[in-house]
């Protein structure tokens, strides 16, 4: 009876390491999909005002094209 409730105690200090290192795996993962998340926001963020300044350089080359017509 005392091996079975060793092998018990065992099996269930295994199962609470493996939960440890899921919780662990499971919040770095977190942290890297937030850093993620971050970056992407940021070439969002770059590629609008990329596209807004080529908006207005286009907008001037129209008017300069008109202008010389």
């Amino acid at each position: 009876m005392a091996d079975i409730k060793q092998q018990i105690f065992q099996e269930l200090a295994s199962l609470e390491e493996a939960a440890a290192r899921l919780r662990g795996t499971a919040v770095a993962a977190g942290k890297q999909t937030d850093l993620e998340v971050a970056i992407l926001t940021e070439q969002v963020k770059s590629l609008r005002d990329k596209n807004a300044r080529a908006s207005e350089l286009i907008d001037k080359s129209i008017n300069v094209l008109k202008k010389l017509s």
